[in-house]
């Protein structure tokens, strides 16, 4: 069952208009963008994806909503010149769910979980090269301890590296079973009786294969250049690295110029085009952590564009 994180906090936060333009830059399995569909009548959604299998079923789902929406197979990455593309050049809101589909991870064939067995791959966009096999069989140990520390936050990155390069040299490393096995030998003992020893150490490969943090920062700012006055942006995040750069950007928009700080009067010019909704990340709800787990490690973070 697909669940979508911090549902109700989303809906608030983006503040609807009935005939407003509103974008979900990462449509997934549609949940957010149901939801929005029933409440934006009069306006448009516009709803990005890479990945083919969510694009056809969100179409079908939406279609029995109403029609005043469009699913653009495209990076988010893209959003600014996509929607220019179709002249539109402002908009409402926009919605960014950094997560993985719940039917993504459940789908054994996709590679993303480490309870399945399957082929390794975990590419959000299936058309694409790069996969987590790429990944784990070609690229050098310093990369992959690296990738792993980084992105994963591994404490034992260089050792699962090391382990992971021997073992490709005795034959390819083809599944998420055989990379779990992998994981756990290069951990002592006690810390394998952790949930998932596994997941850091996927989480870092996902995120390499696609690039999911090398593109977002670029992303947020040209989102946001595309805000009305009013216009909100609503960012989910799932792990402390995206969080981060989320806050940092937010930050960077919401603040008075450093040049000019401190002075009395501070010309409009050098006036934070954007405000903070909530200086603090939202959090979900203690009967959204009883009904979905997957979301205990989700934070929300919204901005308006107030000049």
């Amino acid at each position: 069952m697909h669940y979508s994180v911090m549902l109700k906090e989303v809906i608030e936060s983006l503040q609807l208009k009935d005939d407003g333009i509103y974008v979900d830059a990462t449509l997934g399995y549609a949940g957010h963008t149901r939801e929005i569909l029933k409440r934006v009548k009069r306006g448009f959604i516009f709803a990005f994806d890479q990945d083919m299998d969510a694009i056809l079923y969100s179409q079908e789902k939406l279609e029995q909503i109403a029609n005043n929406f469009l699913i653009i197979k495209s990076n988010f990455l893209y959003v600014k010149e996509e929607l220019e593309k179709r002249n539109v050049f402002n908009i409402d809101g926009i919605l960014f769910d950094l997560g993985v589909s719940s039917p993504q991870l459940d789908n054994k064939d996709r590679g993303f979980s480490y309870r399945f067995n399957s082929k390794l791959d975990m590419r959000m966009d299936k058309t694409a090269f790069l996969s987590a096999y790429e990944v784990v069989n070609n690229y050098q140990e310093n990369d992959l301890a690296r990738i792993i520390f980084q992105y994963g936050e591994e404490k034992y990155a260089k050792n699962i590296a090391k382990n992971i390069v021997r073992e490709r040299t005795i034959k390819p490393i083809e599944t998420t079973f055989e990379l779990v096995e992998i994981i756990k030998k290069s951990m002592p003992k006690k810390d394998t009786f952790d949930k998932n020893p596994a997941r850091r150490t996927f989480q870092a490969i996902r995120i390499e294969v696609n690039h999911e943090l090398d593109i977002l920062e670029d992303s947020l700012k040209k989102a946001l250049s595309l805000l009305n006055i009013g216009g909100r942006m609503v960012v989910i995040t799932f792990h402390s690295l995206e969080d981060r750069i989320v806050k940092n950007v937010f930050k960077e928009v919401s603040e008075v110029d450093k040049l000019v700080k401190g002075l009395p009067e501070i010309p409009d010019a050098y006036l934070p085009k954007f405000k903070l909704v909530e200086k603090k990340a939202i959090s979900p709800s203690d009967f959204e952590l009883l009904e979905n787990r997957r979301s205990r490690s989700s934070h929300m973070r919204v901005i308006e564009r107030i000049r």
